[in-house]
């Protein structure tokens, strides 16, 4: 289960190995070659002596002109100490594998993506023995996917986006559009992309608007990450209490959405007490564009 951003903006492209090649052609428009085949390697890269060192995601890819090792960073912040230790990883790698490296860096905030872009330049000023150029995956260029019908053409990116994104005023636009490409793809691949946005949304209200998407949509209750909510559901044993909670997360999601919910319809879903029927107005909060289509002519 993935418990942090930071492990879920590297292993994304664990989960998907093609989204980062992909990232990389079309985000940052690096001309990497097509692989023939990509594979996930032991991230390890401990020494004999007692001097552990392990880069966060490592992948192989065979392209028509070459082998190369995909060093992929989660950074949440700037860290000095990278400055050394990504030049290491990538002579140490070279030096075992005979392939060439190539440092992909993620992450969600601009003060790091601009930091970790900088070229680390080692030796004499002018005549420098090593360069390194990381690629950076990151808010200034990760697109934003906000429309359904473009998050549908390419799911994998649209997670990505969510990931890097979801804060803010877009946010609503973007968990919306995901939401709804996530019912396009198999369901296990989309529980396993719930799982990586939920772990890299910092923003409470993003977190919880999130969470009442996938529960609206039947996801979020079949996730490891609600397990905690369907044994407190259970410890209670009340029906009532679950009726009241799926009638606050519908007016949760008309109000995140910017749909303006009269007292007459907040009354009206307050005194439901047919789960069922709430249970429908929740799927309905996702997509209706005024208060009035949530009850769907009944």
């Amino acid at each position: 289960m993935v418990g942090s951003s930071h492990e879920a903006l590297h292993r994304i492209f664990q989960k998907d190995p093609g989204l980062l090649t992909h990232a990389l052609q079309r985000v940052l428009g690096v001309p990497f070659p097509e692989p023939r085949e990509i594979a996930a390697m032991n991230v390890d890269l401990t020494e004999i002596e007692p001097v552990e060192r392990r880069v966060d995601t490592l992948l192989r890819a065979e392209t028509d002109t070459g082998t190369y090792l995909l060093v992929v960073e989660s950074q949440g912040k700037p860290d000095e100490r990278k400055r050394g230790s990504w030049p290491y990883y990538l002579s140490y790698l070279y030096e075992k594998y005979r392939c060439d490296p190539v440092l992909i860096v993620t992450t969600q905030s601009r003060t790091t993506a601009k930091w970790a872009s900088r070229p680390i330049q080692i030796g004499f000023p002018g005549w420098e023995s090593l360069i390194v150029r990381p690629l950076v995956l990151g808010p200034d260029n990760v697109p934003v996917i906000a429309d359904a019908r473009e998050a549908e053409r390419d799911v994998p990116l649209a997670v990505l986006s969510a990931m890097t994104h979801g804060r803010g005023r877009n946010a609503a636009a973007i968990l919306e559009s995901l939401a709804a490409a996530l019912k396009t793809i198999d369901r296990d691949s989309a529980a396993v992309f719930v799982q990586f946005v939920d772990s890299c949304l910092v923003d409470p209200q993003a977190k919880q608007m999130w969470r009442d998407l996938m529960t609206a949509m039947q996801y979020f209750w079949r996730h490891p990450l609600a397990e905690q909510v369907r044994e407190e559901g259970r410890e209670e044993g009340r029906e009532e209490g679950r009726v009241e909670q799926c009638a606050e997360m519908v007016l949760r999601v008309l109000e995140w959405r910017g749909i303006a919910v009269s007292d007459a319809v907040r009354e009206r879903v307050g005194a439901c007490t047919d789960l069922e029927r709430l249970e429908k107005w929740a799927q309905r909060a996702v997509h209706v564009t005024d208060e009035a289509e949530l009850f769907g002519g009944e």
